[in-house]
């Protein structure tokens, strides 16, 4: 009974930070105050009452649409719900009620509003990142193997993510085109410090595959490389390594967990 409470609860709170991550990055993209204004339609402007803030069930009981102008809402509000209640649940599944659990919630988040903004106005705030970074100070101190902690941030932060910057100078040089976005970069910098090396470089390259695969299948492309940018399947993919851990019944990391949530034994 407790662990269907607890369950329940993961993915109501999910839901909600679901929602507020996805409106705090709409509204950053647009440079919009995050904490200053009421919940309105983007078509019409009508200040949203409470019922229409309930996750995931205002959309479906509305069938998508504004009540007061009756304007399609994007489908990607409730898949932000529906994404981020899945994910607080599958950490939870993973970690119990644990630093390593509140860590991997507090980089999920960073990373979903990371991945909300990019799909809002190709962007990663700078803010966001700087977020991010400081969130993973306090945890070299709470967990266990300091040392161990730092050089695994340090070799999957700095070591892959500026090791990447200098082939991307270099290519860009002798190409003269540019080969990857600085949101791509700070984004890759910020994994480092949560996955090591390792699961970083695996990370950037289940990214790629991932954002090859969807193109090859026949998803639009822009500028970059499809329809969204690297930075989603960046921050998804993050994310994903520790949800995939649940689903296969594999465990990510040994207590205790030497330097980040998604570590692998």
């Amino acid at each position: 009974a407790i662990t269907a409470y607890c369950c329940l609860l993961a993915l109501l709170l999910g839901a909600c930070m679901g929602s507020f991550l996805n409106c705090m990055a709409s509204r950053r993209v647009h440079g919009q105050s995050a904490l200053r204004g009421r919940s309105h339609c983007d078509a019409c402007g009508h200040t949203l009452a409470p019922r229409d803030l309930i996750p995931i069930l205002s959309y479906l009981l509305s069938k998508g649409r504004c009540r007061y102008c009756g304007a399609k809402l994007s489908p990607r509000h409730l898949w932000a719900e529906v994404c981020t209640a899945l994910t607080f649940l599958l950490l939870l599944l993973r970690y119990d009620i644990s630093l390593q659990m509140l860590q991997a919630l507090l980089l999920a988040c960073v990373l979903l509003a990371c991945a909300f903004a990019d799909l809002e106005g190709y962007i990663i705030p700078d803010r966001y990142v700087l977020v991010g970074v400081v969130l993973r100070i306090p945890f070299f101190f709470l967990l266990p193997d300091l040392k161990g902690q730092l050089l695994s941030a340090a070799l999957g932060g700095f070591a892959v993510g500026g090791g990447l910057l200098l082939v991307v100078l270099l290519y860009e040089k002798l190409r003269r085109v540019d080969a990857m976005g600085g949101g791509d970069l700070k984004l890759l910098f910020l994994t480092g410090l949560y996955l090591g090396w390792l699961e970083n470089l695996l990370c950037l390259l289940l990214a790629c595959l991932t954002a090859l695969s969807l193109t090859a299948c026949g998803a639009p492309k822009t500028e970059t490389l499809d329809i969204f940018a690297m930075d989603t399947y960046m921050s998804l993919v993050a994310i994903g390594d520790g949800g995939a851990a649940v689903l296969q019944g594999v465990s990510c990391k040994a207590a205790p967990m030497r330097s980040t949530p998604w570590s692998r034994s």
